[in-house]
């Protein structure tokens, strides 16, 4: 039972590759044949789970509430969307969002749902290292704009160099992964190499001390809280 629910988790998911817009497209009838299937499959093993559980116990639990409605959901989606088709009238699939459900809340995803709550439950405890280098970056991105923004530097396409204020944070924020590395700084260091310190000091800040302190806050978090279940109880 546990192996066939998640082959069909995992064609449920996958039917996003081959749905319009697809990587690779099959005509909607088949999609839709196979959606339903999955859907179908779904509600089988909602049902059986019904039989061999108290009433009680049964519609008190979140997860399986949480089951049906995205089995719900899909339903209505995909006959909005067949009905759409068929008068020629362009639409999306927003239903989609909603399948990953179906692998988090069934009772074979213990492992899986523990994961995601362990992820759940450190997202506010890496906020305020998240907001401290978002700061650290709102600010070099202003003092570039400052350093370079007024002395009409190009890029090597041509573009204007750090004269718009988001653009600048985008590209600085790129550079935290060293993606655009040393292009960003070629303009700036053409025109002077003393402005190399300045993309130098943003690297060691932002990508060696920040992103390590970053990775260190989410990790002990997570490992935390991986360890403990809820309630205090460990596994």
């Amino acid at each position: 039972m546990r192996t066939a629910t998640y082959f069909f988790i995992f064609l449920n998911l996958s039917l996003a590759l081959f749905e319009e817009p697809a990587v690779y497209p099959l005509p909607f009838l088949a999609t839709s044949v196979l959606e339903v299937l999955c859907l179908l499959v779904f509600l089988g093993r909602l049902t059986h789970f019904a039989k061999v559980t108290l009433h009680n116990v049964f519609w008190k639990d979140t997860k399986n509430i949480c089951i049906m409605v995205a089995i719900l959901l899909s339903l209505t989606d995909l006959a909005i969307y067949g009905v759409l088709r068929l008068y020629n009238v362009r639409s999306i699939r927003w239903s989609r969002i909603v399948r990953p459900i179906f692998l988090i809340n069934f009772a074979e995803s213990r492992q899986i749902r523990r994961a995601f709550r362990s992820i759940r439950n450190t997202l506010p405890e890496i906020t305020y290292v998240f907001l401290l280098f978002m700061f650290s970056l709102l600010m070099f991105s202003l003092m570039a704009l400052k350093l370079f923004g007024e002395r009409n530097l190009q890029t090597a396409e041509g573009l204007p160099y750090f004269r718009n204020y988001l653009e600048t944070v985008f590209d600085l924020y790129v550079l935290v992964t060293t993606a655009n590395s040393p292009d960003v700084m070629m303009p700036a260091f053409d025109f002077s190499s003393w402005y190399a310190l300045f993309f130098i000091a943003f690297v060691i800040v932002n990508t060696y001390i920040f992103m390590s302190l970053f990775l260190a806050v989410v990790y002990n978090n997570y490992k935390k809280h991986l360890k403990v279940m809820p309630g205090g109880a460990r596994d």
